[in-house]
């Protein structure tokens, strides 16, 4: 049965592929994230913790794997609400779980220190923002080698669905985050059909509110994900006890109702029942959502573009609570804090020898590159492009990889010439 709710315009690719498959284009965007080295590295990347710290907490991939299942089963929990969906006009879950998977493709080792880090050194060099480096990565980067490097050529649909940022970076006054790189106008335009921004939505921030329906689930499962398992992981790691629970809550002037979801908290762990209790709590949120009619300038053009993702208030105003009581206790915990605070040294310390050695110098660099990343790197004549791919590799590393390569290079006592990047 054809699904009504997807046309032509959404499944047309960036560039023309020469594939005769039993597979939906939306099928094959997805299965090109999950076979992507760039998908298996996220399994060595920071989400709370350093990666390698414990045994059970999540990483950045299955953080993703998570995201993708509460992304498939708010799918299937808004097509069986019915109106205005049905049997043959639905949200694709198989698109929503393309986009879920690659979320967070783009972020480097270190979480959001990492991004920080990068971004600070990139500041004055177009930026550095993990949504944009996942953009990257889909259209450029995906697949590498001593050759060159290209991208998996998505369908608009899910470019659009990984697209959680439109504004680009030359477009904000002081762009901390939230953007996309100035070289990416032309995926934008892609994704808009080539139509010119209606004032209304280019003034200040306005257009990175500009999501279609998939995105919307997207960031809603991220959401529900991260607010909801992050507390999981903070506790079972000792980062969260009772006792600090409790002050906490003492001192974060919360209504009656912000009180509740921290009630439910304590007697979770009082109980012993985190696990099924906060399990519950996914499902939930999952059905606290609805589907209201939207207008923006692409409504003519796509589905994906007629609705947005309502949320019931109380259960986002519990997704709040636990997000700011894991920021809070958590994030700026001295532990936490001193782990941030290295893996970006470690991440300036690396920029520095890289942009030493491969921008800086005129005669040829010490091999500090993989062969096939020296090659792209060595290939790139404008300055701003090479330092964008030495930014690409700093970002693609692992959290090992990194604290590995800082290892070899600054500490005299570690080094070995079996050992690979």
């Amino acid at each position: 049965m054809t699904n009504r709710f997807y046309n032509a315009f959404d499944t047309e690719a960036l560039e023309a592929k020469n594939i005769s498959d039993y597979r939906s284009p939306f099928q094959i965007d997805r299965d090109r994230i999950i076979y992507s080295n760039s998908f298996r590295r996220l399994q060595s990347k920071t989400q709370v913790f350093l990666s390698g710290e414990y045994d059970f907490y999540r990483t950045r991939l299955t953080h993703s794997i998570e995201v993708a299942q509460i992304g498939r089963s708010i799918c299937h929990f808004l097509r069986a609400s019915g109106d205005p969906l049905g049997p043959d006009f639905f949200v694709d879950p198989e698109l929503v779980e393309g986009v879920c998977l690659a979320h967070d493709l783009g972020h480097p080792p270190f979480g959001h220190s990492g991004e920080r880090a990068l971004h600070d050194l990139m500041r004055e060099r177009g930026g550095f923002e993990g949504n944009a480096q996942t953009l990257r990565i889909a259209t450029e980067t995906i697949y590498q080698n001593e050759s060159g490097s290209r991208g998996m050529k998505p369908t608009r649909a899910f470019l659009d669905g990984i697209l959680k940022y439109k504004k680009l970076h030359s477009e904000l006054s002081d762009p901390d985050n939230h953007f996309i790189y100035d070289e990416q106008a032309g995926y934008r335009d892609f994704v808009f059909a080539s139509r010119k921004i209606p004032e209304a939505w280019a003034r200040g921030t306005d257009l990175n509110r500009l999501k279609s329906i998939e995105c919307q689930v997207m960031d809603w499962a991220d959401d529900t994900a991260y607010s909801l398992n992050d507390i999981v992981d903070g506790v079972r790691a000792g980062f969260l006890t009772t006792e600090k629970i409790r002050q906490w809550s003492e001192t974060a002037m919360l209504d009656a109702a912000g009180k509740q979801p921290i009630e439910d908290l304590l007697r979770a762990v009082r109980e012993d029942r985190l696990e099924s209790v906060f399990s519950r709590k996914i499902g939930e949120f999952i059905q606290a959502v609805r589907l209201i009619p939207a207008e923006t300038f692409l409504s003519d053009l796509s589905n994906r573009h007629r609705f947005v993702l309502k949320v019931d208030p109380a259960i986002a105003a519990q997704a709040e609570v636990y997000k700011r009581l894991a920021f809070e206790v958590i994030f700026r915990s001295p532990q936490l804090q001193q782990i941030e605070y290295k893996g970006a040294f470690v991440l300036k310390r690396l920029f520095e020898a890289l942009t030493e050695n491969y921008l800086d110098t005129p005669r040829r660099p010490i091999a500090f590159l993989p062969v096939a990343v020296a090659a792209l790197v060595e290939r790139e004549n404008d300055p701003s492009r090479r330092i964008r791919r030495l930014a690409d590799y700093l970002a693609a590393m692992t959290d090992s990889a990194a604290i590995r390569t800082y290892k070899r290079l600054f500490d005299p006592d570690f080094g070995s010439i079996t050992e690979i990047t």
